[in-house]
């Protein structure tokens, strides 16, 4: 098998880097992007508007646009999480690196300590680029030993608010239409972070499927009317399973001052409603030791990406472990959302009782 100099090597060959770079300042931990298409970067520079900085970087990525090319690797796939179907992640170790290939669109990424190199139709593929950049922070927050959660956050008034939910649970959903409220403003969507009682999102904007930008007055303006109307015409069920996938720039949307890297965490909310259910929406605190299958919502695996302060990648067939989820949520005040899926009871009980008010 070649060296991870020799893959890294043949993933650049050939590909001048243009001039300039986009330069991350996350908190004092700066991330420096480099590419050999000046598209791209004036792309990432846009997305990543509100965390922009100046250089050095503490560690450099490297994207090269080219054609999809999987460099005579055999990969075997990423054991998906419980709940999750079809192939997405496929991976190779070799000395010191982890090589991960997209299933579906043939993206392959070198990750290890000295080089983070993202390669295949990047541009196309932004996304998938932007969450490797992102899965650099918080590889730098979880050697921090700050503890990944599956959830969104917002803040208000200084304190923070976590809202976790099983997978199409809608918590981006809820986050969007408490957005619209003034006070409050966006910390995280899908990643969110706990350190010594303080919650830290990453640069990761919310990505919504139609059925959300249809009933909410802040995103339907991001579809065409022609699209509305065949939205319109899709069963309820079938709307809320349609995978189609939007950015929304919360400062464009929702006005400047919106975003916010960390605040302490005061209150966390679990979605687990049911579209299914005839009962009302009722929310209640619980004792998450006394209620720990709710932490399945919670949890998250670091994944593929996640190297260690060794160098020591994740192991796939690795079992989280709830103890540390119960250390960080001990001084928090936990929620649980039953009965049926009711954004505006959720909504109205998150800025009455959850979301710290202004004054």
């Amino acid at each position: 098998m070649n060296s991870r100099q020799e893959i890294a090597h043949n993933m650049c060959n050939g590909f001048d880097l243009c001039d300039g770079e986009v330069i991350l300042d996350l908190d004092g931990f700066k991330i420096a992007v480099q590419s050999n298409s000046p598209d791209l970067l004036e792309k990432l520079g846009i997305y990543f508007a509100h965390t922009l900085g100046h250089g050095p970087g503490d560690i450099t990525v490297t994207a090269i646009e080219r054609l999809a090319d999987d460099f005579g690797l055999t990969f075997t796939d990423w054991k998906r999480e419980p709940g999750k179907t079809g192939r997405k992640d496929a991976y190779v170790d070799i000395e010191g690196a982890r090589i991960i290939k997209k299933v579906r669109t043939g993206m392959v990424f070198l990750q290890s300590e000295k080089e983070r190199i993202a390669t295949g139709p990047c541009y196309a593929n932004d996304n998938q680029v932007i969450n490797f950049i992102n899965a650099q922070y918080m590889n730098h927050l979880q050697q921090k030993e700050a503890l990944i959660c599956h959830a969104s956050g917002l803040c208000a008034n200084g304190h923070a608010m976590g809202i976790a939910g099983f997978s199409g649970g809608g918590k981006s959903t809820l986050m969007l239409h408490l957005l619209d409220n003034a006070n409050v403003q966006y910390l995280t969507n899908d990643r969110l972070f706990l350190q010594n009682g303080t919650a830290i999102g990453i640069p990761k904007l919310p990505r919504v499927n139609p059925g959300t930008m249809l009933h909410d007055p802040n995103l339907i303006g991001l579809l065409t009317q022609e699209r509305i109307e065949d939205l319109k015409k899709l069963p309820p069920a079938q709307l809320w399973e349609l995978e189609e996938k939007y950015d929304v720039f919360i400062e464009d949307i929702y006005g400047s001052d919106k975003i916010r890297l960390h605040a302490p965490i005061s209150t966390f909310l679990i979605l687990n409603w049911k579209r299914d259910s005839t009962a009302p929406c009722h929310i209640a605190e619980i004792d998450i030791t006394q209620r720990q299958e709710l932490l399945k919502a919670v949890m998250k695996s670091p994944g593929p990406f996640y190297q260690d302060q060794n160098g020591i990648f994740l192991n796939e067939h690795a079992i989280q472990n709830k103890v540390p989820y119960l250390n960080n949520l001990k001084h928090v005040k936990l929620f649980e959302a039953s009965g049926k899926v009711d954004f505006s009871v959720a909504k109205e009980f998150c800025l009455q009782h959850l979301l710290i008010k202004q004054g």
